[in-house]
């Protein structure tokens, strides 16, 4: 099943090259950072954009921010094969700065369709962009560790529904220059196993 999951995956890469999706953007990135991992994971990590070393290397999730990721995944007996990370905005935007709102929308059939594929359970959205895209009203600072079900409609026939939960977190990045909100992180974050086990056990 994976690697039929895997070329539906390509298949969508591929497609947002073809689409010419936001072009400004790809003009100035080195390459798509599509997404990397486990095409049959129950749990998908969502970012908003990649950063310098993920546009170099074209995966996501592999500079410091990445680091501190693979550093909580051990701490829930997790690793990177387990799971399947992405971003919303799929190239990196100049400077490191703020993906804007047309571009997130660009990106959203997209990584709908990424999520149809992989049908996973539970949606762990990094940062205040990737949560809102879910979630227009959430406020990261109040919502952040506050699991919530959601139906997804799906893109192609909205006669589907994915039903997932979604976990707000705050983003790595954040949490790596701030003591505080790191500890906060790791604790949100170990709440994954207990909300999966949840899931599973109906």
């Amino acid at each position: 099943m994976a690697s039929n999951k895997q070329q539906l995956l390509d298949r969508i890469a591929a497609q947002i090259v073809a689409d010419k999706v936001t072009p400004e953007l790809a003009a100035s990135a080195t390459q798509l950072v599509f997404g990397i991992g486990n095409p049959d994971a129950d749990i998908v990590f969502i970012g908003e954009a990649p950063g310098k070393n993920e546009d170099l290397k074209g995966k996501p999730f592999v500079g410091a921010s990445g680091k501190f990721l693979d550093e909580m995944l051990a701490s829930v007996a997790l690793v990177r094969d387990d799971i399947y990370i992405t971003n919303i905005v799929k190239y990196r935007p100049p400077n490191n700065r703020d993906p804007l709102p047309a571009e997130k929308k660009a990106f959203l059939p997209y990584l709908q369709a990424q999520l149809e594929v992989i049908a996973p359970k539970v949606l762990v959205t990094l940062g205040r962009h990737s949560s809102n895209c879910f979630l227009p009203d959430l406020q990261i600072s109040k919502d952040h560790g506050q699991p919530k079900r959601i139906r997804l409609a799906f893109h192609a026939d909205p006669s589907q529904v994915l039903e997932v939960v979604i976990l707000p977190l705050y983003h790595p990045a954040a949490a790596l220059y701030n003591g505080g909100m790191r500890q906060t992180l790791m604790d949100d974050f170990s709440q994954i196993p207990h909300i999966l086990q949840k899931i599973t056990s109906k």
